[in-house]
């Protein structure tokens, strides 16, 4: 789809439960960039994707964005194998970190009590707080046709072994360490999301990103032009 033709739908279509937690590969910034290295010298340039999954509150498009551990933000998605296509790859990372556990046992009607909405977000105040308890999950299911990878909207350069990122591929650099893309995802009308115990699903309004690198980071801060375009 593209962003003309992109449905957003309202938040209150969409609930969640909790899962099981899913800590960070890495204990600290050293320690992800070296991983880094590691994997330029063993496959070539990392690439990673990301979604940007639009929903309404108010007749206002909000972004769903994970905060892990009460601490930073990022958006769903991660790393992709070298193997695997962008949209592929995305709808698998996915997959694993918001889509609903299941067991084939009879007691998988019962991992869905106590549901409650998605926080929403303004200036940092948190609206609607989430609340769940489940089990950790037996397995995943497998990718639904309910994730529709539509438009890239914009691509950033890691261009060395730091944290740094850019909209562009530094004149000197003939190849970055990191490739990361960001997509739109489409939604349907009511989903379930699984989130992990250790993280929170937020949405929020775009206009919270605009100017406010501060908060969020340069790659939230750009994400109204993008979607303005």
């Amino acid at each position: 789809m593209t962003l003309e033709k992109l449905n957003i739908h309202p938040l209150s279509g969409y609930t969640l439960i909790e899962r099981e937690s899913q800590p960070e590969e890495d204990n600290s910034v050293t320690t992800r960039l070296k991983r880094l290295e590691e994997q330029n010298d063993e496959s070539g340039v990392r690439r990673s994707v990301e979604a940007i999954m639009l929903v309404s509150v108010h007749d206002f498009p909000h972004i769903l964005v994970l905060q892990v551990a009460n601490a930073f933000y990022k958006l769903p998605g991660g790393y992709i194998d070298p193997i695997e296509t962008d949209a592929s790859g995305l709808i698998t990372r996915l997959n694993e970190q918001l889509g609903v556990p299941f067991t084939p046992s009879a007691t998988h009607s019962a991992r869905y009590t106590d549901i409650k909405g998605i926080t929403t977000q303004v200036n940092g105040e948190t609206k609607l707080a989430s609340s769940g308890g489940t089990d950790g999950p037996l397995w995943i299911s497998p990718a639904s046709g309910d994730w529709k990878c539509g438009d890239l909207l914009c691509t950033w350069y890691r261009p060395n072994y730091d944290t740094f990122l850019y909209p562009y591929v530094p004149a000197h650099i003939s190849q970055p360490k990191e490739c990361k893309k960001l997509y739109i995802v489409e939604l349907p009308p009511n989903k379930t999301f699984a989130v992990p115990v250790n993280m929170k699903l937020h949405a929020i309004p775009v206009y919270e990103f605009y100017d406010n690198a501060a908060r969020y980071g340069p790659q939230f801060a750009g994400i109204p032009y993008v979607l303005s375009k």
